[in-house]
């Protein structure tokens, strides 16, 4: 999330084939530069890229090219649409002003070279010029205050002189009446009513023939030369058909004579209840999707879920799965051995990271041991054990465990390390967990007891420094703990847990 202080524009947009369908593809949003905003202690760099979702949509909040306090100022973004399928994609760039806090690429993607392809920005309006000027007052105040107080009345004209009246003439003499001319003849009549012709042709009573209006005589049905005429059931008569038509009595269908039932297998066909096979089609059935030797699915995102790949591991070397973990914090056998035994603090929860990779199920969380002689020999010892995620939250738990067996007592254990009680010591959880592939934490807590009860195998780096704490993007401290705790918080923050501790080794199991 942008600091409040910073001003944003929502860009949105929809990109459809022309029948509709939605693309797919992303649109990417591009800075000239790194962008520094001094009054929000920001820094902000790279691209900011939107992909479009299934209808084709996309919708990215970005800074307004003219934030105040901006350095560089006076810029624009390059716009650059990747779409699937789209054989020439378009770089453009915009302005995205802090004015307009909403904005649709329709709206301002251009689509000829004469078209402008920014935003453009309002300018002050007069009203916001008089303020700058100092004018204080509301906008119909200052529409009011352009009204100037009406002038006095102008000093009446003097009147005009009337014009002159023209004489009238003396009026002529009457001359003698002519003789009547001669009637003329009468013209031919016209052709009646408001019909001054048909289809070319002007009388009084106009007849057309089938030719004059590009029809066919009905003399022709039936007629050589003519056209064929349809019996009372809409059909042409057998006598009009012919003789090479087959016209007449149909004789045999497919071989049959009277009064023929054609079954599907005479004509080649399936009975139409018979139901084929995947296989007799030449396909695969759905059933064999996502099982073992089928084929595989794709997700949502039209790629194989990581269950359905095999495990990548190194071929011929150790890995948790090859000792009975499903996963571990580290290799035991590539840590140095301490020269002196270490013993969990009471009520200090120890935090180990776990990196998940695949899908995997979990019951057991696994300590490693350097002097564990059991509840029976050390009855007053509380134990809890469980995983959080990377955001802190715990996803399994033991609960209260008041009673753990012996370190080193499985079958086939050296003297030494079953004398002296050293190995690993499972804690079950209460439930099985499934756990998706990212990173987590194992967690240990020794809740009651006494400070030299349980002794654990670690790695020796009681600073701060620890290697394990060596990262880069999202901080993962693999080692950490949190103190003066009396069972599993439901939530926990790194932040705030302390890294000068020498970590545990610790491990996940299902068994």
């Amino acid at each position: 999330m942008l600091p409040e202080s910073i001003p944003t524009v929502t860009v949105t947009g929809r990109y459809l084939t022309p029948d509709g369908t939605p693309l797919t593809g992303s649109v990417t949003f591009r800075a000239p530069a790194v962008l520094t905003f001094p009054d929000s202690d920001v820094i902000l760099g790279g691209p900011v890229v939107a992909q479009l979702d299934a209808t084709g949509a996309i919708s990215v909040t970005v800074p307004a090219t003219d934030a105040p306090g901006m350095d560089p100022d006076g810029w624009a973004y390059v716009v650059t649409e990747q779409l699937a399928g789209v054989a020439s994609n378009r770089s453009y760039a915009i302005l995205l002003p802090a004015e307009r806090p909403a904005v649709d690429l329709a709206d301002i993607a251009p689509t000829d070279p004469g078209k402008p392809n920014y935003v453009s920005v309002r300018g002050d309006s007069a009203y916001e010029v008089a303020v700058e000027q100092g004018f204080a007052g509301t906008v119909q105040q200052w529409l009011a205050s352009l009204v100037g107080p009406q002038g006095a009345p102008g000093a009446t004209g003097a009147t005009g002189a009337p014009g002159a009246t023209g004489a009238t003439g003396p009026a002529g003499a009457t001359g003698p009446k002519g003789d009547p001319g001669t009637p003329g003849t009468n013209g031919t009549d016209g052709a009646p009513g408001v019909v001054q012709s048909v289809n070319g042709k002007s009388a009084p009573d106009v007849v057309l023939a089938a030719a004059d209006v590009g029809a066919i005589p009905s003399t022709a049905a039936g007629a050589a030369g003519g056209v064929a005429q349809l019996d009372a059931s809409g059909k042409v008569p057998a006598a009009q058909l012919p003789t090479s038509s087959g016209g007449g009595a149909v004789t045999s269908v497919n071989t049959k004579t009277g009064d023929v039932v054609l079954a599907a297998a005479d004509v080649g066909a399936s009975p139409s209840d018979h139901t084929h096979s995947a296989a007799q089609v030449g396909a695969l059935a759905t059933t064999t999707r996502g099982t073992a030797n089928g084929v595989a699915s794709l997700d949502a995102s039209t790629r194989i879920p990581v269950a359905q790949l095999p495990t990548v591991v190194p071929r011929n070397t150790w890995t948790p799965q090859a000792l009975g973990f499903a996963a571990w914090s580290c290799d035991p056998a590539h840590v140095s051995n301490p020269t002196t035994t270490k013993a969990a603090v009471v009520q200090r929860i120890y935090m180990s990271g776990i990196n998940i990779t695949e899908s995997t199920q979990v019951n057991r969380v696994v300590i490693f041991a350097r002097g564990w002689t059991g509840s029976t020999a050390i009855p007053a010892a509380r134990f809890y054990a469980g995983i959080y995620n990377e955001s802190g939250t715990r996803v399994a738990t033991s609960g209260l465990v008041s009673s753990l067996p012996a370190a080193g007592q499985i079958t086939g254990t050296a003297p030494g390390a079953a004398d002296n009680h050293i190995g690993a010591v499972p804690i079950p959880l209460t439930a099985t967990a499934a756990l998706a592939p990212g990173r987590y934490w194992a967690a240990f807590l020794l809740s009651a007891g006494s400070a030299t009860d349980f002794y654990y195998m670690h790695i020796q780096n009681e600073s701060p420094s620890a290697p394990a704490n060596f990262f880069l993007g999202t901080a993962f401290q693999r080692a950490w703990c949190l103190n003066t705790q009396t069972s599993l918080p439901a939530t926990v923050n790194q932040a705030t847990g302390e890294v000068g501790l020498d970590p545990a080794i610790m491990a996940l199991a299902m068994v």
